[in-house]
């Protein structure tokens, strides 16, 4: 792990970058403190809240599967891709198998899983990250977005973009972002000769002096917005702007949340488009704050993810809980053999079940095939007098703790 000091001997609070064919380009925090310092505290208060929670080795693997297939699905919808996370977590079981990844769509998403699956080894290794203030930043370089872009976009068809590879538009074919509904369309630089010298000073500025010492939770959003407002390639900006932010919360300390904020930004995309433009707008009016708008959003967001991974552990560990009495149960010969395999049968497939459509399942017909009514009336009724399940309107309800 290298010093602060070892590496940096100036601070570069803000960069002017003259252009050759888009003006100047502004590298700035821009924010408004007062009304960002509450926000970062709140979000501190929930990270607190959900950390507290004790973290079962069952239950962070599967919380660790959940917020990847979630987060490639918000990350690929906001782009434009058609799968469900059904679909999507159906493909990552079957990444290894290479040969049965054919179609683009499938490519998509399996691009993007090893992609943040390259994150989470980056920020577990820590080797590119530096001794700060606030802990370890992490050290963003070109090499390493050049190395995301082509994990993104290797194998996919574009009429322009080659993974790896900067944008170079000619006068007659211009990149344009956004729309009009969410706060306008956007023109990023244009030619290679910009994008080239504006990609090394967003290097040399994020990794300064003065944004190493700033708050992780400011540097990370900012990292995200001016990558956007560079767009140095044709395809695969806002992924790995995403992505990029990711890498750079999950080295502050936050796990899971990097990746959940992806689905965030999905559940409240209008506001996603519409805060990067009105940042971008503020730049000539309010320089000074311009880019509040854009990292309290990111905040209220990462609040948000926190409340639901508190929620969701703790409906996992409800589940956990709930399997260990039914098992306690059974040893103790509260409940018999059927009624065991009732529960086990059920619960992977949720709490709540038609009581008819259990009741013609296979399995279910089997265990009662030489037994009467009477017994099998009996066993639920067991099941529901210990607790452990409810019977009410011709639906079957498995009491999980919590649910």
């Amino acid at each position: 792990m290298r010093k602060q000091s070892d590496i940096f001997s100036q601070e570069i609070e803000d960069i002017i970058v003259e252009t050759n064919r888009s003006g100047n380009f502004h590298f700035q925090v821009g924010l408004d403190m007062s009304a960002i310092t509450p926000l970062i505290e709140r979000v501190a208060d929930a990270h607190a809240v959900f950390a507290s929670v004790p973290q079962l080795p069952q239950i962070a693997m599967e919380m660790e599967w959940e917020v990847l297939v979630s987060s490639v699905f918000g990350t690929n919808t906001i782009e434009g891709g058609t799968m469900s996370e059904t679909e999507i977590g159906e493909i990552f079981r079957k990444d290894s198998q290479v040969e049965e990844i054919t179609t683009e769509r499938e490519r998509r998403v399996v691009n993007l899983k090893r992609a943040y699956e390259h994150v989470d080894l980056l920020a577990r290794n820590r080797e590119d990250g530096v001794e700060d203030p606030n802990g370890i930043s992490f050290l963003l370089s070109e090499e390493l977005i050049i190395e995301l872009h082509e994990l993104i976009t290797g194998g996919l068809t574009h009429p322009s973009n080659k993974p790896g590879r900067y944008r170079n538009n000619t006068r007659q074919a211009e990149t344009v972002v956004g729309d009009p509904a969410h706060g306008g369309i956007y023109t990023p630089p244009k030619c290679l000769e910009d994008i080239q010298k504006l990609m090394k000073h967003y290097i040399q500025w994020i990794n300064s002096d003065y944004m190493l010492g700033q708050h992780p939770l400011v540097r990370a959003p900012l990292a995200h917005y001016y990558f956007k407002r560079i767009h140095p390639f044709y395809d695969g900006n806002g992924r790995i702007g995403r992505l990029i932010e990711a890498l750079l919360v999950k080295c502050s300390g936050m796990p899971l949340a990097h990746h959940a904020l992806s689905r965030a930004y999905l559940e409240h995309i209008d506001g996603y488009f519409l805060v990067f433009n009105t940042s971008r707008k503020l730049e000539k009016k309010e320089r000074e704050v311009a880019n509040t708008p854009f990292v309290e959003y990111f905040l209220n967001r990462l609040r948000e993810v926190f409340f639901s991974l508190h929620f969701r552990v703790n409906q996992l560990l409800g589940v956990v809980l709930y399997e260990n009495h039914v098992s306690s149960c059974y040893r103790e010969g509260d409940i018999n053999g059927r009624q065991f395999m009732i529960i086990n049968n059920l619960l992977p497939r949720g709490t709540g079940h038609a009581l008819r459509s259990v009741q013609t399942q296979p399995w279910y017909t089997g265990m009662y095939e030489k037994l009467t009514r009477k017994t099998r009336d009996r066993d639920l009724r067991n099941l529901a007098e210990l607790g452990l399940v409810s019977v009410q309107d011709r639906e079957l309800k498995l009491l999980v703790f919590g649910q």
